[in-house]
């Protein structure tokens, strides 16, 4: 196997890697989500609850995921990572903020932390970093070098 075929293993590899770890953060949050939104939709305005917000957030988790897993493109990396930091901010802002409600959103300040709650901070955390590097590392014909005339490895 020549450099050229190790290195673009290589990079299969850590993107293969890489998109298991997104699609599993997305699929916890999605989990985690669904779980809740029951609970929480009593915590609503006249048109949106918390609860609504919670499988909407779901859905999209899911949707991100599905669309890296059977698209892996730059592109789906950097939605996923999107769906995910998005995810992982909200919680944050509504556990350290109470932020009043805005128009249709309803006040959804949470400042207690239980496990489901960290393991979908977590899990968003992790699709989050795992979805950035994705969006950053070389795909397609950048990842692939092939050695040129002078005896060289040149990036094509």
């Amino acid at each position: 196997m020549t450099d050229v075929e190790t290195s673009a293993r290589s990079y299969r590899a850590v993107r293969t890697v890489l998109i298991v770890i997104v699609v599993a953060g997305l699929a916890i949050d999605a989990y985690v989500h669904f779980d809740l939104a029951k609970a929480y939709s009593p915590v609503k305005t006249s048109t949106l609850s918390q609860g609504d917000l919670f499988r909407a957030e779901a859905v999209v988790s899911i949707l991100a995921a599905l669309l890296l897993l059977f698209h892996p493109r730059r592109w789906t990396a950097a939605v996923a990572a999107v769906v995910a930091g998005a995810g992982l901010a909200a919680v944050l802002v509504y556990a350290y903020i109470n932020v009043p409600r805005i128009g249709p959103i309803p006040a959804m300040y949470d400042a207690v932390w239980y496990t489901e709650k960290t393991i979908s901070a977590i899990g968003e955390g992790a699709a989050f970093v795992a979805a950035l590097i994705l969006v950053f590392i070389p795909w397609g014909r950048t990842a692939r070098t092939a050695v040129g005339a002078h005896g060289r490895a040149v990036t094509s």
